[in-house]
This record gives C-alpha cells, structure tokens and sequence, in this order.
C-alpha cells in the first residue's frame, strides 16, 4: 500500500484561524518521574488539518460526532488549481472541466499549492473557492470536500485592539454545510498523490455535540 500522510503536525503555538484558541502542549507527567508519560493538551476543535461539522455554521446542524463515517473515507478526486494568488476567487468555469463524470459519494479536494505558506502571514491571503462550486458539488451528490488553505471561503485578518467583532461571511460553508457536508481545511502534500483513483480518509475523534475536530487526513493507492 502507498500512503501520503495530507496532515501537519500539532505543535505548539502553530497557525490557527484568526481569534480562535491558541494550541498548547506540555507535559503532565514523565517516565523519569511518574513512570509513564502524560501530555496536556490546550487547543481549539479546528486547530491542524481538521473537519467542519455541519454545526461549525449551521444552527442546529449535525454535530462531529454524528456524522456518517462511510462519508469521510473513499474514492477522492483531486482538483489541481495551479497558479491560484492571494485572494484570488475559483470558480466553477475555472475547476469544472476536472470534476466530469463525479460519481455521488466521491470526495473533492482541491489543490491549490497553497500549503506551503502554512505559518506564515502570507497564509491567511489564500485563495478561495466560489459557493457555486459548493452548489454544484452537493448537486452531484458530493458530501465532503477538502481544501490546502485554511478556508474555502475569505479568512479575515487578526482582530486589532479596540475592534468591535463581528460576523463573518462563509458562503461556502454555509451551502456545503448547509446541505449537511463536511469540510476538511489546512489539508497539505495532496501535490505528492499523483496516482489516479487515490482513497482518502479524514477520521475525528468522536467529540459529543462538537463542532469540528482535529484529523489525521491520508491518501492511499490500496
């Protein structure tokens, strides 16, 4: 079996979305002194490669925890978006000529190269995808995408001192989340799956009434 892990590490004070918790590691007990080892872990349900649950936007949506495994492993097809700059918005005419003949089931991601600034200011003017192409995917029976960015729809920059909070505007979620999808974001290496065909997998951990989870996000050719 050939397997791509799509996953970056959890660590400690790591890129999450703008307000949202900081990721904190330490040790709560070691060998040497307890006689085994214990980590504490500080971070938020969308901290890494992690899954949108319906819940994330949609008021009363379907929590983590409920979600149909069977829709989160299987058949992927992966949509190359080369070239794609800062903030620059894909749209269904740009990606749909890769996206012919999608069977219902089939998971889409969507590979823009864009992981590689994971971690850097310049990650937060990542490209987005227009919530046309959320319309059609859950049209074809899609029922989970993932994206290299850390948001398929606009990410707003860090909060300044003073500001007043308020909504912001998530199109995308709200019609693929809406249909009762999921998202998985910040995924990276989906470059390095150059087999046609590839499975996928985005396993959470089985947060009761959560909004999203952490994932480890792979490809494989069986």
């Amino acid at each position: 079996m050939q397997v791509v892990d799509l996953s970056h590490p959890v660590r400690c004070g790591m890129q999450v979305f703008p307000g949202d918790p900081s990721v904190t590691l330490r040790s709560a007990a070691t060998v040497a002194a307890d006689g085994f080892a214990v980590a504490e872990l500080h971070l938020g349900s969308h901290s890494g490669t992690h899954l949108d649950a319906p819940l994330h936007t949609v008021e009363g949506g379907g929590s983590v925890d409920t979600m149909v495994l069977e829709t989160l492993m299987g058949p992927a097809r992966i949509v190359a978006v080369p070239g794609a700059a800062a903030n620059a918005v894909v749209r269904w005419t740009e990606v749909g000529g890769q996206l012919e003949g999608l069977q219902p089931g089939t998971i889409v991601l969507f590979c823009t190269g864009w992981s590689r600034h994971f971690g850097t200011p310049a990650y937060l003017q990542h490209p987005t995808l227009d919530a046309g192409i959320a319309e059609q995917l859950v049209a074809a029976g899609v029922r989970l995408v993932g994206v290299d960015t850390l948001n398929p729809d606009p990410t707003p920059g860090p909060a300044q001192p003073g500001q007043t909070p308020g909504g912001t505007a998530l199109p995308f979620h709200d019609a693929f989340l809406g249909a009762g999808g999921g998202i998985v974001e910040n995924l990276t290496n989906l470059e390095k799956v150059v087999w046609p065909e590839p499975r996928f997998s985005a396993l959470p951990l089985k947060l009761e009434g959560l909004d999203g989870s952490p994932v480890r996000a792979v490809a494989w050719r069986p």
